[in-house]
This record gives C-alpha cells, structure tokens and sequence, in this order.
C-alpha cells in the first residue's frame, strides 16, 4: 500500500470505531424528561464560550459565565440586545456560579472560589477568594453546586491527580458559615459503577456541571468528555445514569432548575456548533 495513504486509512478507522461506540449507547431520559425533544436557545455571540448557569430571579433571566474574560452576563432567552454584563476579575478559566443564601460565588478551574458582592448594582463589584489546599498533582474542577440544607458549596474535581490512583471522582464541601473547605473529599463517585449503570467503557468519571433538582431533592451531574447526565442521592450514592446524543449535547457545561423542575442546560459552541440552551420541560412523575 502507499504509504501516503497510511494518515487517511487511520483517520478512516478511527472515525468508525468513534461513531461505533456511539452507535452502542442505549439512550434514555430520566423520568419526568425527554431528553430528545428540548426546547433550543440560541445565545450570542459574546456567550460562545457559555459555561455555568443559574435562572434568576425566573426562568425568563439566565445568570451565566463567559469561562475566559471574567465577566458574568445575563441572558435574556429573547433579548435582541447586548446581554448586561458585570466585570469580577481578571481573565481566567472560570467554570461555573452558584446562588447562595450568603450570595453569589463563581468557580475557577483549579480550584478557588471567589464570593461576588455587588452583583447587580451600580456600585463596583468586590470579589474575595477562597482556596482549596493544594493538594498533589494537578486539580481541576468545572462543576459546584450548592446545598441549602448543609449549608455549603461543594466543588466535583473533573481531573484531579489524587483520584486517577484510586478510579474515583471526589467532591470537597465548602462551610458557607466558616467560609472554609474541608480538607478532605465530602464523598467520592466510583467510574466504574458509573460506567456500569449507563452501559459504557470509561476509566475516568469527568464532570462539568451540577445541580440540585429542586423537586426531587437529587443531585444532576452533566459530565460532557463522557456524554452522561448522572443523577445521585445528596450524599454522593449514584442511582442513575443516561448516555446523551452528541447532536444535541455537543458541549454541556451548565445546569439549572427553575422551581417546577423545569431543566435548563447550556452548550459550549466549540469547534463543531453554536452555543445554546436547550430546555427540558419537567412533568412530574
């Protein structure tokens, strides 16, 4: 054979393998969803790069991060003009934002967390920053939520060098009343049970986006490397797992609720696709 042709062969092959995994998958949704049939957002241009999600103060509003510029937007779903936008800090990886009752906090990806006050005003605003310890090797996270009924933010490592050892995926609680983390794991999600329940081979269980449906009282884990939408118990015990099509979530990265269960989630554009939200509606079981 030519070897001139030898690149194109490769390619060839693992395109098909590529697209045979993801012809293996058995696809499902979780009850009260339909994972194929959202109702799709599309966002503006300075939202390519959308990571985390809240809705506030209603689903008509989005408050979302622009992970590189240190700017939080907000996004109206039929806005026709430049979204609103507040600068917090400087330009970084910054992955997710939560609400708490003691306001509002945006994840950086190794780690830190900075506590955003004067969201919203027309008064400048102040950010305070709070470090996870160091821990070995590299860390990074992408997904953080927050439990009202602890009273904490708990941050999920997506690569952390601690958790490849061990094949698990840990998740560190941060004390809203002490403003301090725990030094250790809050509890610990296994690849393997995860790779078990949705029917896959995986060796690495990576999140990017959490949150905590408000009905069900159950905590919704996008993982976009792995194409799962994973659901566990509030104390870190897996339940259920759902393979996600490509063609719809090319690049999941944010998660929201509104009250009636109603499920928001955003897509990164990518090198393949345009930013948007898809909304799922919720019917109760």
């Amino acid at each position: 054979m030519d070897r001139r042709f030898l690149p194109l062969l490769l390619i060839f092959l693992l395109s098909c393998n590529y697209f045979a995994d993801r012809e293996e998958r058995i696809y499902s949704s979780p009850a009260g969803y339909d994972l194929a049939a959202p109702v799709r957002y599309r966002v503006r241009e300075s939202m390519q790069e959308i990571s985390g999600i809240v809705l506030h103060p209603d689903e008509h509003n989005i408050i979302a991060i622009n992970d590189e510029e240190g700017y939080i937007y907000q996004i109206d779903v039929d806005a026709t003009k430049a979204y609103p936008k507040w600068k917090f800090g400087k330009s970084g990886d910054y992955e997710d934002i939560c609400r708490t009752d003691s306001g509002w906090f945006v994840l950086k990806s190794n780690g830190s967390l900075y506590r955003i006050n004067g969201l919203f005003t027309k008064d400048s605003i102040t950010t305070v920053h709070y470090k996870l310890g160091k821990k070995e090797g590299k860390q990074e996270f992408e997904a953080t939520y927050y439990d009202k009924t602890k009273n904490s933010i708990f941050m999920i490592c997506k690569n952390c060098e601690d958790d490849k050892k061990q094949g698990v995926t840990s998740a560190f609680q941060f004390h809203l009343d002490k403003m301090e983390f725990d030094a250790v794991p809050a509890y610990q999600f296994s690849a393997p049970e995860i790779a078990k329940l949705a029917g896959i081979d995986m060796r690495f269980f990576k999140p990017s986006a959490a949150a905590i449906h408000p009905l069900e009282h159950r905590l919704y884990i996008m993982a976009s490397v792995n194409q799962l939408l994973v659901i566990a118990d509030l104390e870190g015990h897996v339940q259920e797992a759902h393979n996600l099509r490509h063609r719809l979530f090319r690049q999941p990265e944010g998660i929201a609720f509104a009250n009636n269960g109603d499920m928001y989630i955003s897509n990164e554009g990518g090198y393949d696709g345009v930013a948007n939200i898809l909304k799922f509606t919720y019917h109760k079981k």
